[in-house]
């Protein structure tokens, strides 16, 4: 990233989906869209009101100016309805770790798989990673099918309270 970064400028479009980093004005639509069901396979937990989300987004803002922690609003190029957020932490190093949520409306189209590579072909672009790690439930298949149909190959296990992941390597498309 270049001293002169500027996350509102920023914009990844693919062939269904925009993705912006989140800004305050997402705040309403996007913890409307944060369900249990959807986070069953997250490590934390949803936030129980939009004060505790407030608490939570806010201290995204000052990472995502500085381009180190990033949270992509994925929205529909149709209609602008707001799909759910691609996160790529730790932006800044060899190996920036990706995850993602997507609204339950959504889940079986594709729109994970498609958000996740748009993501991917940007930073690969931008920051040139070796590659991004990706951790995901085991049980989580949906999650594991993106990982795996974008090259990704398991390189370890780690255990939460809620469950047990596997951490996929998926590596940079342009090298």
């Amino acid at each position: 990233m270049t001293a002169d970064w500027d996350a509102s400028s920023v914009e990844i479009k693919s062939q269904r989906l925009r993705l912006k980093p989140f800004t305050a004005v997402d705040a309403d639509e996007v913890f409307a869209a944060i369900t249990p069901a959807i986070t069953r396979f997250m490590q934390w937990e949803p936030p129980r009101s939009s004060t505790a989300f407030a608490e939570v987004w806010r201290s995204w803002l000052a990472p995502i100016l500085e381009g180190s922690d990033l949270h992509f609003v994925v929205r529909s190029l149709v209609d602008d309805h707001c799909l759910g957020l691609v996160g790529l932490h730790a932006a800044k190093t060899a190996w920036p770790e990706i995850g993602i949520w997507i609204t339950e409306d959504v889940h079986g189209n594709g729109i994970g798989r498609e958000a996740v590579a748009a993501v991917v072909a940007w930073a690969s672009e931008e920051l040139d990673p070796d590659g991004f790690e990706y951790p995901v439930a085991e049980e989580n298949m949906a999650s594991r099918r993106i990982a795996e149909g974008l090259g990704g190959s398991i390189v370890e296990t780690r255990s939460n309270p809620k469950y047990t992941s596997v951490v996929y390597r998926l590596p940079n498309p342009r090298r």
